[in-house]
Order: C-alpha cells, then structure tokens, then sequence
C-alpha cells in the first residue's frame, strides 16, 4: 500500500513559495507543488490565473468570514474538496466547465446529505 504514496514523484511534496497581493497588501504562500497544480487547474477552469484565483478566494473568503486564519490550510482543504467532489461527479472532470457556472447550493446540499448534515438557510 505504502509503495504507491512512497514513490511517487518527490516533486508533488516540494513546496513552493509564491508572492501574491491580497486586499492590497503583499504576502507570500508556501504550499506542495500537487496544490499549486490543482489550484492551477481550477483557475484555468474559469479564465483565471493563479493569482486572480487566490485573490478572488482570500476576498470573499474575507467577506463570508470576516477574516482568515490561515490561508494555506484553506487552499489545501479547496484542493481536497475540489477532487472529493470530482470524484462524487459533482464537479464535472471536463475542464470546459467553468466552476462558476456550477449550481454551488445544489452541491452543497448533496454533499451535507451525504456527510448526514443539514445545511442552514443562511448557506
């Protein structure tokens, strides 16, 4: 079982620290290079770059939340969901398709009734 995380290519978990400007501000995030691929590819999904994506993310993250704790963890759980969420064919694997074209209170809702939650009204 081991074999098949040990050798893969040691380049997934090298980490990368990239620059961005967020809310005005310059910072910098360090994650693996697997989330900066995977981060890349949902940008592309929707015409953006990576740091339009991470901008967009970090601001109405901001927004809903009124703040981040920490952002790198949160880019990590956005990749782990956005392939979670292939898998269960609530994202389409084509990459044609925009994620904001995507019906996003139609997929929380399965995803709550599969996790055997209720979403609330304000979601």
């Amino acid at each position: 079982m081991c074999k098949l995380f040990i050798e893969a290519d040691p380049a997934l978990w090298q980490t990368r620290l990239k620059s961005v400007r967020l809310n005005g501000f310059s910072t910098s995030v360090r994650l693996e290079n697997l989330y900066w691929q995977v981060l890349e590819e949902i940008a592309q999904r929707d015409g953006m770059s990576l740091t339009q994506l991470l901008a967009r993310l970090h601001e109405e993250l901001t927004f809903a939340h009124g703040g981040v704790e920490n952002f790198a963890s949160f880019l990590r759980v956005c990749c782990g969901r956005y392939l979670a969420l292939q898998l269960e064919g609530d994202v389409p694997r084509d990459l044609g398709t925009p994620i904001r074209s995507l019906d996003a209170d139609a997929i929380l809702a399965r995803e709550a009734h599969r996790n055997g939650r209720v979403l609330s009204s304000a979601a």
